[in-house]
This record gives structure tokens, C-alpha cells and sequence, in this order.
């Protein structure tokens, strides 16, 4: 525990002085992640930031049932339902997750709110069929590779979440917004 700060003395000369002396005593040579880059603040905000971090620090994938679950299927369904080789699989994937969102709108289990609104099929599939050639086939593919896998573009996929979220709370589901 620190001493209080004497009567008189500024509190930038304070800290200073305390800073000093632990310095002084080595408090600080051994600090857990010393030499390590800070993490990457040019990020987006995401709420979930600390769970997601201790997942990858404990080596965990699997995310606990309720919300947090739901939101990771849904996740994890449009990045499969853009790389669906035909409407009725994008159809396929995504109607039975938005199933699943609608009936934690209507009845939240108990956890942390879900924070997204259902997925909008049709807007998805209008970026979906954009995203194809005539042949059906996926026209964004991994630089120099012609034909390779298709590359995933976050741009579009913000817009339809964004899309969702806008249609939840016009909707008036409640939630806070996940940025």
C-alpha cells in the first residue's frame, strides 16, 4: 500500500516519487507481458473483447449455450452461408439460425443479451449473388491464386449486420447494439 501524499506536494511530483522508488526496488523488471506490443487499439470495439481473449488464452473454441452460443452460430453461419455454392444452401444455413435469434428475441434465457437482431436473408443473398460470376461461381478469389477460395470481404457483411440491427430495433427487441 502507498503512503498517502504529503500535504503540499503536487500530485505529479507524488507519482513521480512513487514511480521512483518502486523502479528502485525492481517492482518492475518482472511484469508479466514486459517486451510485449500493446494490444492493437485501431481495432473496433467489440464488448466481448475480454471473453474472446480468455478463450484464446485457455485454448477454448467451443462457446458456453444461451446468447453467447447464438452469437457465434451466427457468425459462423454467414461466413458459411458466402461461401454456399447455391441460394437454397444460403437458405438452408441461415434460415434455421434466425429460428434460433427469433425465439431468444421472444424469450431471452438468462446471460448477457444477444445484441443482434435477426439476419436478413434477402439482403444477404442480393451481396451473395453479386459476389458470383454467371457460372455461379465465387468471383473473389485469394491474390494469385485463379480459382482459388474466395477471399471473405468484411465490408458487406458489417452492412448486413448493420442491416440486422437496424431491423431489431425498428422491430423494438431491445438490446443493446453490438458495434
Amino acid at each position: 500500500m502507498t503512503q498517502r501524499k504529503p500535504a503540499g506536494m503536487s500530485f505529479e511530483s507524488w507519482v513521480d516519487r512513487q514511480i521512483r522508488e518502486a523502479e528502485e526496488r525492481g517492482e518492475f523488471t518482472r511484469l508479466a507481458g514486459i517486451g510485449e506490443p500493446l494490444p492493437d487499439e485501431r481495432a473496433p470495439y467489440d464488448e466481448m473483447w475480454w471473453m474472446k481473449r480468455k478463450m484464446t488464452q485457455e485454448g477454448l473454441s467451443v462457446v458456453a449455450s444461451g446468447s453467447l452460443g447464438l452469437r457465434k452460430e451466427a457468425e459462423d453461419a454467414l461466413v458459411e452461408a458466402a461461401a454456399a455454392p447455391s441460394e437454397r444452401r444460403v437458405r438452408a444455413i441461415l434460415e434455421p439460425v434466425n429460428a434460433k435469434i427469433a425465439a431468444n428475441l421472444r424469450m431471452p434465457p438468462p446471460g448477457p443479451p444477444l445484441g443482434r437482431g435477426e439476419i436478413d436473408v434477402e439482403a444477404f443473398l442480393r451481396e451473395w449473388r453479386e459476389s458470383r460470376d454467371q457460372d455461379g461461381r465465387s468471383t473473389r478469389h485469394a491474390e494469385g491464386e485463379p480459382g482459388g477460395a474466395p477471399v471473405p470481404r468484411g465490408s458487406w457483411m458489417r452492412r448486413l449486420r448493420k442491416g440486422s440491427r437496424e431491423s431489431a430495433a425498428a422491430s423494438g427487441s431491445g438490446g443493446p447494439a453490438n458495434p
